[in-house]
């Protein structure tokens, strides 16, 4: 049974354990080691969500499996160590909310989980007035957002640091405020 909650201040150190597994164990199956090892320039919890209130923890029994929000700040993705951030804010008449910081536990994966979280974000953007979404995906994420009804924008590469860098695709969608809630009820058991 899953259920959910806004991620608190509290939550922040379990948060990026998570990360960091889900990281190291889910992309290795669609980046090389070095592409994975540069993820972490370009990933990461962005502790803006939480203190914006649109960031959300996905349990599963009792334990933590999964994380994600939606953002009403410029920020496509990236951490809080994330070079080119943004807190302007959006205006939902012209902008695309954005989803952000998606993340499943190895443990949870096909399990609903990343499903949940992406209708939880559509729906709450959507209450807010945003008519449009848009994300940075991963390679490991790209299936999920397609299956939900993402479209491609453009494939850049997040360069990090230390060289080299990881794939993002830039994805949108229209909000559907009544699917992303169907979606939740039906996750939740309703």
């Amino acid at each position: 049974m899953l259920s959910y909650r806004l991620a608190e201040e509290a939550d922040i150190p379990a948060l990026r354990a998570l990360m960091t597994l889900a990281i190291e164990k889910l992309l290795k199956e669609f980046l090389s080691p070095e592409e994975v090892a540069a993820s972490h320039a370009s990933m990461g919890l962005d502790t803006q969500l939480i203190e914006d209130r649109t960031y959300f923890i996905v349990m599963a029994n009792g334990a933590l499996a999964g994380c994600g929000g939606w953002g009403k700040r410029a920020t496509l993705y990236g951490g809080d160590h994330t070079a080119g951030r943004s807190t302007a804010l959006l205006d939902p008449a012209t902008d695309a909310a954005r989803i952000r910081a998606m993340y499943t536990h190895p443990d949870f994966t096909r399990r609903g989980v990343g499903k949940l979280i992406l209708a939880l974000g559509e729906a709450a953007a959507g209450r807010e007035g945003f008519k449009r979404l848009v994300l940075g995906a991963t390679l490991g994420g790209e299936p999920l957002y397609r299956a939900v009804g993402f479209r491609e924008i453009e494939r850049t590469i997040a360069a990090s640091p230390t060289g080299g860098g990881a794939p993002i695709i830039t994805m949108e969608k229209p909000v559907d405020l009544a699917g992303a809630e169907r979606v939740i009820a039906a996750s939740l058991g309703g």
